[in-house]
């Protein structure tokens, strides 16, 4: 139970961060959070533990803040910022990739004691990484222009958890089927692979339903100034 207790705590304390990003740094603060997130996330995604019974990965907090993140700023600052924030986080995320890939080919020194973590940590499938890339940039793509069309039907304030979460919960649906489908549809037998996206998705779908109270202090910051 440990573990469970730890990860809720974790998770509020994630979207407290971002609140924190917000009010000092204003929209900057968002969007290097963006950058912020889809590094960390890559980097928690190589931990597994055990959650409520199942088998789930450290990095499904930190990348659903990116969610979060561009939902305030699609609400806040319109559909083209958010856009912004989601090509930052891909290039982000694309360079990190390359770079640390680049950093995996050079030979290291006898005495070097870093290479075979930086290995492990880096050194991921090819498959694993092109899902990670494809199923954020799609994933994202949809959440904008999913949590825009939802602004035009539910304009109003008490409204915004339909459209911070109906965004969210289906764009987050979508990622994980891209993901699991690109790194290990085909790698395991289908029933494995059905319990992989079932697992994820449902970490995916408490994680959004707890960023909800989040979003309405978020709304609430530099009301008057913006």
């Amino acid at each position: 139970m440990i573990n469970e207790l730890l990860w809720i705590g974790f998770a509020f304390f994630n979207f407290i961060i971002v609140l924190f990003f917000y009010k000092l740094f204003k929209k900057e603060g968002l969007f290097v959070w963006i950058g912020f997130s889809t590094v960390v996330a890559n980097l928690q995604v190589v931990k597994t533990v055990e959650l409520f019974g199942l088998t789930a990965t450290l990095g499904n907090i930190m990348y659903g803040t990116a969610f979060f993140v561009t939902d305030i700023i699609n609400e806040k600052y319109g559909k083209e910022e958010a856009k912004k924030a989601v090509w930052l986080g891909f290039s982000t995320l694309i360079s990190l990739t390359i770079i640390m890939q680049v950093v995996l080919i050079f030979i290291p020194h006898e005495f070097d004691i870093a290479h075979d973590s930086l290995q492990t940590i880096f050194g991921l499938l090819p498959r694993i990484a092109l899902g990670s890339l494809v199923a954020y940039l799609v994933s994202q793509y949809v959440d904008v222009h999913l949590y825009a069309m939802l602004k035009t039907k539910f304009p109003s304030d008490r409204a915004l958890w339909i459209r911070n979460n109906g965004s969210t919960m289906i764009s987050q649906l979508l990622d994980t089927l891209v993901f699991t489908s690109i790194a290990f549809l085909g790698q395991y037998p289908l029933a494995v692979w059905v319990q992989i996206f079932i697992t994820t998705y449902v970490i995916k779908f408490i994680v959004a339903i707890i960023d909800t109270p989040f979003a309405y202090i978020a709304k609430k910051m530099h009301a008057n100034k913006e």
